[in-house]
């Protein structure tokens, strides 16, 4: 609902969005909370989601860009199939997380931000994930998986190619 009528394409997903703008009572503070259930609902953070965002909580777009952009956990693309996110923190980075990167790089045939043509794999990096301990980490899949080498790593990226590929195929 923008301004009391439903959201003008029609997508029901934006009354669930509603309602859950309306139970923060469309409080500025409640931007990551909403933020979040955007994500769920639509699998990334579109512009014109954003913009529904903005004007609902009264905030000005750059704030809600901004924030969306801010947090590794958010996506204003359209994620693969599987993902991967390489930490570049300062621990990971120093125990071998650019090697790491550009090893799922090659196998992909992809860049961080990108994702392979199959829609199999999306890869990004992260500035950290709070995993230090077990550095160098990355997040597969939504797992937080540490002491990875370049050879770990590029096993279980070609598995989960290899995978995407097979369901495509059936």
């Amino acid at each position: 609902m923008v301004d009391g009528k439903p959201h003008p394409s029609g997508d029901q997903r934006f009354r669930v969005l509603e309602a859950t703008m309306k139970r923060h009572q469309y409080q500025p503070n409640s931007l990551i909370e909403v933020l979040h259930k955007a994500q769920e609902l639509f699998g990334y953070l579109e512009r014109d989601i954003l913009l529904h965002i903005a004007h609902s909580l009264k905030l000005p777009p750059s704030q809600v860009y901004g924030v969306a952009t801010f947090y590794h956990f958010f996506s204003l693309t359209l994620s693969g199939r599987h993902t991967c996110v390489v930490c570049m923190g300062t621990a990971c980075f120093v125990k071998g997380a650019a090697s790491l990167l550009s090893t799922v790089e090659q196998i992909a045939h992809i860049q961080a931000g990108e994702t392979t043509q199959d829609g199999g794999l999306s890869l990004s990096t992260a500035r950290c994930l709070g995993a230090c301990g077990s550095a160098p980490a990355v997040v597969l899949d939504g797992q937080v998986v540490g002491y990875q080498t370049s050879e770990i790593l590029g096993q279980q990226v070609t598995q989960m190619m290899d995978h995407s590929q097979s369901k495509v195929a059936t």
